[in-house]
């Protein structure tokens, strides 16, 4: 009989498509390794209090689409307990992990403020919508810009709060601090042509206004001759307000006055402190070359886009766009760098959303890809070893050399499957190549089951058809115990090494009843039909 008859055979056939179809994926998008065998980086998350189960489910969708969103590199984010989260990237660089870890401190609340009212919070963002768009470049200058849609209820608000409002600022804010005090030092507060200090200090006033939530600004001056006056006036607001945040240069005896007054201090970079300011121009029906606050990443003002008159009277839009320049200090090559990584940033936090509970990002783990190289060989020498044993046990029980071939065809195939399926949607890691060698063991039950039907004889008359027929009553019974037995670790919380395992077992499992083994039982089947047909 030749090879032509076999793969004629439709589970035989079915085997072979699907093989390669998952060589191809492989080849198109190759297959990716986890931690122990590429190396990368293990970051842990703490929350601020233990998550009920449904707000951990929620919590590891968010970060997932964040982070997925962001571009990074076969994520796996799974939870440990009800308040520890861990997050593993393969082949990640010290500017990868530091993408993320911005990624995930955000809290993700988005809000749009027009003359100190909420017009637009995250709530109303539709977060499939959210996409970057192209960079705006215009001479040296590039501003990132990010589109989105909102649902038609926080359209209809936006529409009535911005009524009447034409060319007032958009203040559009990421995570806008509560509770908090800014101490700004005047020596940051960038003076430019045109503009006085009082007019720029009224501008970050007004930028940072909303009823009964405005932010105070204290301003500091210089040498902090002033602070005597400014200490009163935080020492009668320590019961209003929680936190201050100030630049990292304060003097320490300010911070520790602060911390005397049971402020939480937090404390930003020079840059991050510092408005960005431009002039208004003179189309607006803002007094002409009035200072207005543009951005200002301290406080999470994103930007401050003047309202269009078309979106002013009434008109209910459901589309909507936020924008941002890159700091004028830069290169230009500097900005664009700047500006995509900022358009995807923006785009990866409002798409995931707020998160229910914040959380503290732990110090990062580097897992060395050296340490993966000696796991990578170990496991692929277990896996053949696996596959030898399985074999030899067969043959030895049935002491027929012809079925070499086959067991060693359909086992390699079914672990080809699964390593396939793993490495292209997330990563193969030391958990998942344990599952992988305990689906070889498992799989000597379903061959053997197949084997004693077909190879033993048996008293009553009975059809090759009819004897694969309740082989397989058995193995696809086997396989859904196995997947019941594995469904408590798929979806543990407390076991994250142990996932792995889970869902190769799982994968083995699935594809084993359905693919692999009844190709095996279909080639055993066609080799003894040719042996009678002969005999």
């Amino acid at each position: 009989m030749s090879i032509v008859e076999y793969i004629k055979e439709p589970r035989i056939l079915a085997f072979i498509l699907i093989v390669l179809l998952f060589a191809g994926l492989d080849a198109v998008y190759g297959i990716h390794l986890g931690l122990e065998f590429s190396g990368g980086v293990q970051v842990p998350l703490t929350l601020e209090h233990p998550a009920s189960p449904q707000n951990m489910s929620l919590l590891i969708s968010i970060i997932s689409q964040r982070i997925s969103s962001f571009g990074l590199a076969n994520p796996s984010v799974q939870s440990q307990g009800n308040s520890q989260i861990v997050i593993q990237m393969s082949n990640a660089t010290q500017s990868t992990i530091q993408s993320t870890i911005k990624v995930i401190q955000s809290q993700g609340i988005f809000q749009g403020i027009v003359a100190g009212k909420e017009a637009i919070n995250g709530s109303g963002i539709i977060g499939s919508s959210v996409a970057p768009a192209p960079l705006s470049i215009s001479g040296s200058n590039v501003t990132w810009i990010v589109n989105f849609y909102v649902t038609p209820s926080a359209a209809a608000r936006f529409a009535k709060v911005a009524y009447g409002q034409s060319n007032q600022p958009l203040y559009l804010f990421l995570d806008r601090p509560t509770n908090a005090i800014i101490l700004l030092n005047e020596s940051q507060i960038p003076i430019i042509s045109g503009a006085t200090l009082t007019s720029e200090q009224i501008a970050m006033e007004k930028a940072t206004a909303l009823g009964n939530q405005t932010i105070p600004i204290q301003f500091l001056t210089a040498n902090a001759s002033n602070w005597g006056s400014l200490y009163t006036i935080f020492k009668a607001d320590r019961g209003r307000y929680s936190q201050v945040i100030l630049s990292n240069a304060t003097p320490g005896f300010i911070i520790s006055n602060l911390t005397d007054l049971n402020y939480t201090v937090v404390r930003k970079n020079a840059a991050n402190m510092t408005p960005q300011i431009a002039l208004t121009s003179s189309n607006s029906l803002i007094t002409a070359g009035a200072p207005l606050v543009d951005s200002w990443t301290a406080i999470g003002l994103l930007s401050s886009p003047l309202l269009n008159p078309g979106v002013t009277d009434g008109t209910i839009s459901q589309s909507y766009e936020i924008d941002g320049p890159a700091p004028s200090n830069m290169t230009f090559s500097q900005k664009v760098n700047y500006a995509n990584n900022e358009s995807r940033t923006i785009s990866s936090i409002l798409k995931g959303g707020a998160l229910p509970i914040p959380v503290i990002v732990g110090t990062p783990t580097i897992v060395p890809p050296t340490l993966g190289k000696n796991a990578e060989i170990i496991s692929g020498v277990a896996a053949i070893l696996a596959v030898i044993a399985v074999t030899i046990v067969i043959v030895v029980r049935y002491k027929k050399i012809f079925l070499i071939g086959p067991i060693i065809l359909t086992t390699l195939g079914e672990l080809f499957i699964i390593a396939s399926i793993l490495g292209l949607v997330g990563g193969i890691d030391l958990a998942a190549v344990a599952g992988m060698i305990a689906v070889v063991g498992t799989g000597v039950d379903a061959q053997i089951i197949i084997s004693d039907e077909l190879l033993v004889q048996h008293t009553e008359s009975s059809t090759p058809k009819t004897k694969l027929s309740r082989a397989f009553y058995v193995v696809w019974a086997d396989a859904a115990l196995l997947s019941i037995a594995m469904m408590p670790l798929l979806f543990s919380t407390g076991l994250l090494t142990v996932i792995g395992f889970s869902e190769s077992t799982l994968i083995g499992a699935i594809f084993g009843a359905v693919i692999t083994r009844p190709a095996y039982g279909s080639i055993l089947s066609k080799h003894l039909s040719k042996g009678s047909s002969n005999a």
